[in-house]
């Protein structure tokens, strides 16, 4: 590891983890660059990579983009970063220079990319969510623990105004001890249709073999898995759940406190042999928390056209359901939370003259490179955090192929008691001559 990284990490580290310096770092001088690349050229890695490159101390040093088209467009906006086609080779030849990186392309790539990433020592912000499969977001929150990696999910809406003032509401006790939650999203990431029996050519210049990593490989289909609909394949995405319950799921996530539920059980239709199904309802019970009342907390996951029941859309005296959101059901109101909205709290009449504690909000790529720089301490939205998040997301697509069946959920051990053939969904085969230390 070059000494101007390895100051960097022991400048993040000596904010927030008992650490003892090795002498030669501890003669590097402070460095105010920081040197950066993206897995991902175009779509979120774009934003991301804006974003992260906005940082007055940050420098984009690679771009690794599968798809020519993309590439030029990457290098158009990034023109002093080299781009490279294989990510292998860009971690390869620019590893030992970079200090952080982001991860932003389809689900089923971010394990092997953050893993390899982090074992050369480099910081990950990583896009929601965070792995593609169960036993690949332990071990990555694992890993980025034991090496004191700084990590950062990317639900930038945790660090909203809207989200942050939701939390506050919780935990200052505004509508009493927690009942019942409910979240939903209209998108409808899922496909009822059998795969389509045919193989496309596939485009000049795209390494398919790459694109589909460490996944079963299935031939190219146009339209059909690049780019964006990926996310509605078995393979290679989540579905609707895996898109956006990263997102939803987060404030009451952190309002109530919640790390693993205890069981869950699908209603929602069964995903094919190689498609997400959608209109998913999908029922958690997780244990207490210091937010919570009773012995366990009921939460549950909605999308496409399913919504929660009438008697929780009644508690909103009249108020339609937003197309995406939360209600959180307290034992002394309930809180409306739109995605990417502000909190409306019910009854209205009880809270007439009640005032939101706003709180401000923070920009979540900044605060990931501040942290890397030792200015802040550990990005909220850390992998201790995101990990068990992803895992509860993750966990509701293995449900919904099991209907109507209660699985219980061990979290220490990794499985779902006394059922094999839901624990086999937990651990991910990677596909020969792809696999990676740690993963698999």
């Amino acid at each position: 590891m070059n000494s101007r990284r390895a100051f960097l990490r022991l400048a993040s580290s000596s904010v927030f983890f008992p650490y003892v310096a090795k002498t030669s770092w501890a003669k590097v001088s402070p460095s105010n660059r920081l040197y950066h690349a993206s897995f991902g050229g175009q779509g979120m890695a774009k934003t991301d990579l804006r974003k992260i490159a906005s940082h007055s101390n940050v420098t984009v040093r690679a771009i690794a983009e599968i798809d020519p088209s993309r590439r030029k467009q990457a290098q158009a906006l990034f023109k002093e970063a080299k781009i490279y086609a294989d990510w292998r080779e860009m971690l390869e030849k620019e590893g030992d220079s970079l200090d952080s990186v982001n991860i932003s392309t389809p689900d089923h790539m971010h394990a092997p990319q953050a893993m390899l990433a982090m074992q050369k020592g480099i910081h990950i912000y990583g896009q929601k969510p965070l792995t593609h499969g169960v036993a690949e977001s332990r071990a990555l929150t694992e890993y980025a623990r034991k090496n004191k990696i700084i990590t950062q999910m990317g639900i930038q809406c945790h660090s909203t105004q809207e989200y942050r003032t939701a939390v506050r509401i919780v935990h200052d006790g505004i509508i009493g001890k927690l009942v019942e939650a409910h979240s939903f999203s209209d998108k409808t990431w899922g496909d009822p249709e059998p795969r389509p029996e045919r193989k496309d050519q596939i485009p000049a210049g795209l390494d398919w073999d790459q694109w589909v990593g460490p996944a079963p490989y299935h031939d190219f289909i146009k339209g059909y898995y690049h780019p964006g609909k990926w996310r509605k394949r078995l393979d290679y995405g989540g579905g609707t759940f895996g898109d956006m319950g990263c997102h939803i799921y987060d404030p009451t996530f952190k309002a109530l406190g919640l790390t693993y539920p205890i069981s869950l059980r699908s209603e929602g239709p069964v995903p094919n042999k190689h498609n997400w199904a959608v209109d998913a309802v999908v029922h958690y019970l997780f244990p207490k928390t210091p937010h919570s009342e009773g012995e366990q907390l009921p939460v549950t996951w909605y999308d496409g056209a399913a919504r929660p029941p009438s008697r929780i859309s009644s508690l909103l005296e009249g108020k339609a359901l937003p197309k995406q959101g939360s209600v959180i059901v307290g034992t002394e109101g309930v809180m409306l939370l739109p995605h990417l909205g502000m909190p409306s709290l019910y009854p209205k009449k009880k809270f007439l003259k009640f005032k939101l504690p706003v709180v401000k909000g923070s920009n979540h790529w900044h605060d990931f490179i501040d942290s890397v720089l030792g200015r802040k301490s550990l990005p909220s939205a850390n992998f201790d955090y995101a990990g068990p998040l992803t895992e509860t997301v993750l966990l509701g697509g293995i449900a919904s192929r099991f209907k109507g069946e209660e699985l219980k959920w061990n979290a220490p051990a990794l499985e779902f008691t006394g059922h094999g053939a839901a624990t086999s969904f937990v651990r991910r085969k990677y596909r020969s001559g792809w696999e990676v230390e740690g993963l698999g």
